[in-house]
This record gives structure tokens, C-alpha cells and sequence, in this order.
């Protein structure tokens, strides 16, 4: 099945909007510059009157030279095609505020949270406004090119304490901070009396309406699940405030994990930010390259050579069949089958990541694309056991997981009917994945805007239209057997051919601009915006994180659901917590 290239003509939002709205006309940069008292209206009519349902990304950047800071929007049709891109520019003057986009789009809510927590861009009408990755205590907004750490050494790697001299001491030595902590002057934290945030915390969860049943009235209890707890996959939190055992509110708690992944890279040079995507969603490393490289390639107008393109398909499509896998491994252990179903999923990762290790030289964190094509050719070897998986086993074990738990009764009464989310609700919390596609939107990235050589296979994109957590077990299994098809073609199509098409380099020149790269990973849309000032290392790096996006909705999907339900509701929304919290 082939589709056509999507129409990439669009909007003249500048003649619409004379005055208010203009073309970025910076070199290397695209999209619409809105003025920020009109924002909240050029994105009703962005929404209503394009089309553009989706909002995808928020980015903040800090322009220090230019005194600028900046939000960058990227909006998409769930019908297909390509980005609409629009930015607001406000004065890098504190306090530095603007409108909350939503009541437009609820998908802004966790990310303009996360812009005014390393940002400190107040995002006005915003929900609930507050810190999201950082401890609230945190003094200042870590992502401002001004700010420097207790153990601060050097704006850009390589730092020149250690290169080319290799002289070196350590930190903590230098540092007239005891830890690597710092607090505002005057700052006592055994004497802190602000605003208790816990109690901010709780206080949000207060919204529900006491219903009195039969002359009873029932005492709300206040759960916390997490941040050490077994079913939250890792250091989350959910804050649930039940009536019986009834889930009336919900909040999420991220953060413990934080260790501002974008901050390193924006350090980093671009070529010593690959590995770096590897530690994000560690299950699929060679998905997490994949977005970034495309995103550094826009910049640097470089073509990826034919054998690599099928190459990174085919490890892009065993990685999203080994994630599913071990979804519903997962899946299982938290609804009680444990250990055994996660083994089963298990032993067939450990074949796919055997060919991982024989291409990349690693099993987890593969760090294997170039700019360009990938770091070396896979092996004949293993070429055949892929062949043998491909063509084999995998089709097979697919269909017995089917097979196995389908109609399992116990399996099919604790999935069906939970965790609703309507396909309204699925585009306005910006969902991505499976998670759309579950609630009955056929948005793939692979159909909707075509990347790489996806245009060339016949795949069907996989979608379920009841919204509930069978469903999102069923889309796994729908899109494991697509990827097979995939898999198929790519394995009898590919070239033979050199699989760089750049001289391979330690360091590369990247023109001055930004470019925004995607793909659509095994749990949605993951993607990298960044951005360049001509100088090796970015100037700016965000990552779109599908597992901390995601989890917009997770409220609405557990409201009036039992607090047993919880636990498998979060674990089909397929979070990995190195990803969420970055």
C-alpha cells in the first residue's frame, strides 16, 4: 500500500495576521514569528480554521546575545503532512511571561510546566503551574545560559581543564561548595518555611465533587504510588486521591530521575551526543539515534547512503518489536501473572539484541548511527540469523503470544472497558503511538510524513477504536505483525553499498540554524529539535520525550477507575523513566 506525498504548501499566516505574524527569516531557520499578546489567537485559528489538531512539541530557548527568550511550537494534521512550525519571541526580561496555550491544546500542560521550570517563562492561565523535573526549592532555572552549577567547569566540551594539557582535579576539591549543591543567598534548608510543596501538590488534586450515596458520605484517602514502588516501572510518582477505591484525582510526580539530559548535551559536541540518546529510552537504543541524527542531517544537507537507510529500518522496526514484547511481558507481571509471561518476552529480546551486539558492538546502549549512514556494515553472519528470525521465529512467537492471551478470560475482564480515552481526548492531550492509534486515530509518523526509504514498503497503519486498555494490548500485537511485513521487504530489498556517505570524523560542522528530526519509536513520537550557532557543540537540545507526554492524559484515563486498575493503566501507556525524566 503506497500513499502520496503529503502537500506541503501552506498558510499564509503573515497575510492573515499583517503585523502580528512574520516569517522567521534568521538563515537556517523556518516557521512563523507570532506576537505574544496574539498568540492564544493565531493558535485558535491554527487549530480551527488549518486544522493543525496535534500540537507535537514545546521548546523554550534562551537567546542570551540576542536578550531573547523563545517558544517553539510544533503543530501537525492527525489527516497527515508536515510540520507547521510557529515560535513567540519576549524580551529576556524577568519576569518573563506569556499566555498558556492549554486551553487550546491540553498537550502544552506538561511541557510549558517543564519550560517555566528550567526556563522560568511564566506561562499565565496555566493550570497548575509548577515545578516538574526540579525540587521546588531549586534555585533558578537550570536551563538559561546564564546559570551555573555548584561544580561548574566549562560552558562547552572538550573543558579546557582537561584538553589538550589532560590536566584534571577533582570538583569537589575546587568547589567552595561542600556538595554539588547551591542554594540563593541566605537560604537555610533546615529553616525553610515556604509554602510546604507537598501540600501545593496535594492541594491540586482537590477538584472532584463529594457525592453523598445513600445518606453516607465517604472520607477521601490520598495514595501515594511511588516514587519506590514496584508497578510504577521505575523512581515515578502518582498522587491519587481515591473515594473508596474509586480514583477521583490524579496527579503525576516526575523528577526523581532527573539529571537535565539537555544541559549535558548542549555541552556536548554533536558527535558525543549519540551515545547520550542510547541512556534515554534504554530498550531502544537504536530507535533513540535515529531522530537525532535525521535532525543534524537537515542541518548539514547531507544524504544517508541507501544500504544505511534499510539499515536503520530494519533495526528501528526489530526494536519496536522487542518493546512491545516486553510491554506485554510487563504488562502481565503487573496484572499479577508474574514472573513467567515477562520471561517468555524476554528470551526473544535477547535474540533480537544479539544482532544488536554483532552490528553495534553492544546489546543495550548501541550508539550506532552516524551522521550519515551507521558506524559499520552488519555482519553476514548475522544477517542470516536475522533472516532466520525474521522469516522464522518471530512471526510465530507473535501469534502464540496472541494465541495465549487474546481470550484469556482473566486477561480479557482486567483489560476491557478500563482506562477510556476517546479519540477527542487523544489528540487534545497530544498522544502519540500507540496510545492514538489505540483510541481509533490512524496516525503514524511512517505513513502520515514519510521519513527515510517507509514510503517503499506495504504496511498497514494499526489502529483500534474502543479506547481501552485491551486495545492497547491489541495495537501491540497489530504492530509487531506490521513490522514484520516490514521486516520482510526491507530484508529482500535492501542494496548492497558503502553505508556512510561522509568521511567518518570526530568532529563535524553543523551550519548555523535549527531542523527538527522524528520518527515514529515503538512508544510514539520521539523527537530532537536543534538547534546551531556554526560552533561544534548545539546551542540548543530538547528532546520530545513520547513517555513523558503520554502521561498528559493519564488522569482522565483513571478517573472513576479502581486504584487496582492504576497500576495497569500507567503500565500500557509504556513508559521508560530515563526518557520521562530525562
Amino acid at each position: 500500500m503506497t500513499t502520496p506525498a503529503p502537500i506541503t504548501t501552506q498558510f499564509d499566516l503573515a497575510e492573515k495576521f499583517p503585523g502580528t505574524v512574520s516569517a522567521d527569516a534568521r538563515p537556517g531557520y523556518a516557521g512563523w514569528i507570532v506576537a505574544p499578546e496574539k498568540l492564544t489567537e493565531v493558535a485558535i485559528f491554527i487549530r480551527d480554521e488549518l486544522g493543525y489538531d496535534l500540537l507535537s512539541s514545546v521548546t523554550g530557548v534562551d537567546y542570551l546575545a540576542e536578550g531573547l527568550m523563545e517558544i517553539v511550537y510544533h503543530v501537525y494534521k492527525t489527516s497527515g503532512g508536515p510540520a507547521l512550525v510557529f515560535k513567540a519571541q519576549l524580551p529576556r526580561l524577568d519576569p518573563v511571561k506569556v499566555a498558556s496555550l492549554t486551553p487550546v491544546w491540553l498537550g502544552a500542560e506538561l511541557q510549558e510546566r517543564e519550560i517555566w521550570d528550567l526556563y522560568g517563562i511564566h506561562f499565565e492561565n496555566h493550570p497548575d503551574l509548577r515545578r516538574i523535573l526540579m525540587w521546588e526549592g531549586f534555585d533558578g532555572h537550570p536551563m538559561r545560559k546564564d546559570w551555573k552549577e555548584a561544580f561548574y567547569d566549562d560552558e562547552v566540551k572538550p573543558f579546557k581543564s582537561r584538553w589538550p594539557e589532560g590536566k584534571h582535579a577533582f570538583a569537589e576539591d575546587r568547589s567552595p561548595f561542600g556538595d554539588n549543591v547551591s542554594f540563593e543567598a541566605g537560604f537555610d534548608p533546615e529553616k525553610w518555611t515556604a509554602t510546604d510543596p507537598e501540600e501545593a501538590l496535594y492541594a491540586t488534586l482537590k477538584k472532584y465533587k463529594t457525592v453523598v450515596k445513600d445518606g453516607i458520605a465517604t472520607d477521601h484517602i490520598l495514595v501515594n504510588m511511588g516514587p519506590q514502588h514496584p508497578s510504577t516501572h521505575g523512581v515515578f510518582r502518582a498522587v491519587v486521591m481515591l473515594d473508596g477505591e474509586n480514583v477521583v484525582s490524579l496527579k503525576p510526580v516526575m523528577g526523581y530521575l532527573h539529571r537535565n539530559h539537555e544541559k549535558i548535551g548542549e555541552r556536548n559536541t554533536f558527535l558525543q551526543n549519540m551515545p547520550y540518546t542510547d541512556r534515554l529510552d534504554y530498550f531502544n537504543s537504536m530507535s533513540n539515534n535515529w531522530p537525532y541524527a535525521m535532525a543534524v542531517e537537515k542541518m548539514m544537507g547531507i544524504q544517508v547512503t541507501e544500504r544505511a537507510e534499510y539499515i536503520r529500518v530494519i533495526m528501528a522496526e526489530l526494536s519496536r518489536i522487542q518493546n512491545h514484547m516486553i510491554l506485554i511481558g510487563m504488562l502481565m507481571n503487573d496484572l499479577g501473572a508474574y514472573f513467567t509471561p515477562a520471561l517468555y518476552a524476554f528470551e526473544e529480546r535477547e535474540l533480537i539484541l544479539d544482532i544488536f551486539e554483532a552490528a553495534s558492538g553492544s546489546r543495550m546502549m548501541c550508539n550506532y548511527h552516524r551522521f550519515g549512514g551507521v558506524v559499520r556494515d552488519v555482519p553476514a553472519e548475522a544477517l542470516q540469523k536475522l533472516k532466520d528470525l525474521v522469516f522464522e521465529r518471530l512471526p510465530g512467537k507473535i501469534d502464540e503470544f496472541d494465541r495465549l492471551l487474546s481470550e484469556n478470560e482473566i486477561f480479557v475482564s482486567r483489560l476491557k472497558g478500563i482506562g477510556y480515552l476517546s479519540p477527542e481526548d487523544a489528540i487534545r492531550t497530544s498522544m502519540t503511538g500507540p496510545m492514538l492509534r489505540a483510541s481509533g486515530i490512524p496516525y503514524d509518523i511512517r505513513r502520515a510524513d514519510p521519513y527515510s526509504v517507509y514510503d517503499r514498503f506495504d504496511f498497514n497503519v494499526a489502529v483500534r477504536y474502543n479506547g481501552d486498555l485491551y486495545d492497547r494490548y491489541l495495537i501491540r500485537i497489530d504492530e509487531m505483525r506490521e513490522s514484520i511485513k516490514i521486516l520482510e521487504q526491507a530484508l529482500r530489498q535492501m542494496p548492497e553499498g558503502p553505508v556512510m556517505s561522509v568521511k567518518p570524523t570526530y568532529q563535524v560542522k553543523v551550519p548555523a540554524g535549527e531542523a527538527y528530526g522524528r520518527i515514529e519509536s515503538p512508544k510514539g513520537e520521539l523527537g530532537f529539535y536543534v538547534v546551531s550557532n556554526g560552533k561544534p557543540n548545539p546551542y540548543r537540545y530538547h528532546v520530545r520525550a513520547p513517555s513523558f507526554i503520554n502521561l498528559t492524559s493519564l488522569e482522565m484515563t483513571c478517573v472513576n477507575e479502581k486504584i487496582a486498575d492504576f497500576v495497569a493503566i500507567l503500565g500500557a501507556v509504556d513508559i521508560v523513566l530515563g526518557e520521562l525524566d530525562r
